[in-house]
């Protein structure tokens, strides 16, 4: 069997290629969609600001991620129970479960996220529009409408808990 190693098929991604969003603290680099999996899961990488929140109290009505530690320390809340994952570490957020997740230490994170099924990595380029450096204040209404569209109910009261809790910065 032969493979056409075209740019849409590339058999190798390297560690600069990739489109890349960033949104706020957290970056988001494109490495896997649901076109090149079939559907399956889409996988990104996520580059976390020192003690940035990289997502306040959130849940997926659809998918389930599961994140894959690469550098640096991230705290997680996944229901009533917090915890700090470092390199090696997989932390499994099933869909339906209310979850958080931030960079917990003074150093730079970065985690790899598979996310399935696939189709919400697109949920991060159609956010990032709707936020500083990209728009002068974050759309709100905006934002409410694609985290509709993703079944995504988020919880924006944690955010300033989650900040407290865990010495976190805007």
């Amino acid at each position: 069997m032969t493979v056409d190693p075209s740019p849409a098929t590339s058999l190798v991604l390297g560690p600069e290629e990739g489109e890349s969003v960033q949104i706020g603290g957290l970056g988001v680099r494109f490495m896997v969609d649901e076109n090149e999996s079939g559907g399956g899961f889409s996988l990104v990488e996520h580059p976390i600001a020192p003690r940035a929140l990289a997502a306040p109290m959130h849940v997926h009505e659809r998918e389930d991620e599961y994140s894959f530690i690469l550098e640096g320390r991230v705290g997680v809340q996944i229901g009533d129970v917090v915890r700090v994952a470092g390199p090696g570490d997989l932390v499994f957020k099933p869909r339906a479960i209310w979850h958080a997740f931030w960079n917990a230490g003074d150093e730079p994170a970065r985690l790899l996220e598979i996310i399935s099924p696939a189709g919400f990595e697109r949920y991060f380029r159609d956010l990032a529009p709707l936020f500083p450096p990209q728009a002068p204040d974050p759309d709100f209404a905006g934002i409410a409408e694609v985290q509709a569209r993703y079944g995504l109910t988020v919880d924006f009261g944690s955010v300033e808990r989650l900040v407290a809790e865990h010495n976190l910065v805007m």
